[in-house]
Order: structure tokens, then sequence, then C-alpha cells
């Protein structure tokens, strides 16, 4: 990982990948349930805005990304903001299958660096902003991580949505504390308990959508 934050591995056994962190499988490719939820309850939160402007922080293996893209207009945008340029790598290389040529969708653009910095540079630019990034607010990879869901991190990605835009974050367990901070920073709430599979079946993870009411 660029800041010195571990190690990342991709292990393919058959048609099966997975992203390992050490012994930790962050991600596996055919768990892809809740991260594609995470895409179409964002979505379907502004799907009256006109030309939404989507940032996904996280490209994975690209399950959030592809779910976006299936349910997004033709006149959307999708920034895509990947911290390791390995991940992306691999996206283009040993899983091209799995991503389904959906880097080459005209609607997107992958930005290599640190999200947080995406969501601070730019002010009332995203109709939705999702985040699976680590773990969710109790990360595993990368310290740093952290400044995305303090109190300050969550008024800054309250800046940068539109009016009534809906900031979406995945994680793989609750977390009471995480809610109140998105309601200190100004958000409405709501907590959705959603499955990892596809089938409907697997654990549990915990999406919330937090919008931004008005201005």
């Amino acid at each position: 990982m660029p800041d010195g934050g571990g190690e990342l591995r991709l292990k393919q056994r058959g048609s099966e990948f997975s992203i390992m962190l050490g012994t930790i499988e962050l991600m596996n490719s055919r768990l892809s349930g809740s991260e594609e939820q995470l895409a179409r309850l964002s979505y379907a939160r502004i799907r009256n805005h006109p030309r939404p402007h989507m940032l996904i922080g996280g490209l994975g293996m690209g399950f959030t990304l592809r779910a976006a893209l299936a349910e997004l207009p033709a006149d959307a945008r999708v920034t895509v903001g990947e911290l390791v340029p390995a991940v992306v790598g691999w996206a283009r290389g040993p899983m091209a299958e799995v991503f389904g040529g959906c880097l080459d969708d005209p609607r997107v653009t992958i930005r290599e660096g640190d999200v947080g910095r995406l969501i601070q540079s730019a002010p009332s630019a995203y109709d939705a902003i999702l985040l699976d990034v680590d773990n969710g607010p109790e990360g595993l990879t990368r310290k740093a991580n952290d400044d995305l869901y303090t109190v300050a991190g969550l008024r800054a990605a309250r800046r940068a949505l539109r009016p009534n835009g809906v900031l979406s974050v995945w994680s793989s367990a609750p977390d009471a504390g995480f809610t109140r901070r998105l309601r200190d920073a100004g958000f409405a709430v709501e907590e959705l308990k959603v499955r990892a599979s596809t089938r409907g079946g697997g654990a549990r993870h915990v999406i919330w959508m937090a919008t931004k009411n008005g201005k």
C-alpha cells in the first residue's frame, strides 16, 4: 500500500478471487450482495437528480461500480477513488473478466489516490458519495481512513454533496458511535442491514444512508 499500511495480495482459485491483508480476507468475488446494495440504495435516493454525479470510494472488485452503472442514466458521471494502484492494475489484468469492461464505460473516471482528498477538494460536487473503504468505520488496513469517519470528515463529505445528496457507508458490523457522529455532522440517518450474498444469505453487513436535507 502506498503509505506503508501493509501489503494486499490477490489470490485466485479457479474463477474465484480473494483480496487478502495478511490472513484476513477483505473481499471475495463470490460475495457481492451488500456492495451491490450500496449502489442500488444510494441511487434510489437520488433518482430524481438531473445528470447525477456519484463518487465511489474504493474500487475493490468493482461490485459497487457495476451495480451503479446498471442503475445510472446515460448522462451520469461516476468518479472512483482508489488508493492502491495495484487494485486498479488487477481490475484491468487478472480480474478483467470480473469487471466486465466497466472501467471502459464513458461515464467512469478512475482517480488513484486518497478519496478523502477528493471529498475535501470538491464542494457541492456530488449527488452521492459511496464509501466502501477498509472495513467500515472501524478500519483494518489504514489508520488514515479513520479521518473519513470523524465528525470533521463527515462534515467535509456533507459539504461535498449537492442539496439532498446522500452519503452511503458500507461496514462489516454495526457501530452506534458512528451513527451518532453522522447525526452530529448534520445528516438524517438510516441504518440498514443487508446480506453479503446476492442470494440473500451470508453474513449481515450494515449500510448507513445519510441524507443532506436542503442546502
